[in-house]
């Protein structure tokens, strides 16, 4: 289940690649790309949160998840500006980056 995640959150990241791309050159990202790319990202967190609920999961696995959580978080806040019509801040967009690859590559240092 944990390739399946991982195969999921490295799709959302593509999107995420993409929106990253309009937003820092000043532009409003597509709001479908963005509601694609959040399903894919709460579909990962889902597939996480059923394997941590199985119990004897590593600690990286939780170490991940919550970083993807944290993530997620900031990208309920990005969505607010594209709601509000207002570009994100682009340190916001960079921090959510930095903070989903940090957990992705967490995850997958689980089966490397």
């Amino acid at each position: 289940m944990l390739n399946v995640a991982l195969i999921v959150f490295a799709i959302a990241a593509v999107g995420g690649l993409v929106l990253a791309a309009h937003v820092l050159r000043g532009k409003f990202a597509p709001w479908a790309l963005s509601l694609l790319h959040a399903l894919l990202g709460a579909t990962g967190l889902v597939l996480l949160i059923i394997m941590l609920l199985q119990g004897s999961a590593p600690q990286r696995l939780l170490a991940g998840f919550v970083l993807l959580l944290l993530a997620a978080l900031g990208g309920f806040f990005l969505a607010s500006f594209h709601l509000r019509k207002q570009l994100p801040p682009r340190a916001v967009v960079v921090v959510h980056a930095a903070v989903a690859v940090i957990g992705f590559l967490t995850l997958l240092s689980l089966v490397v």
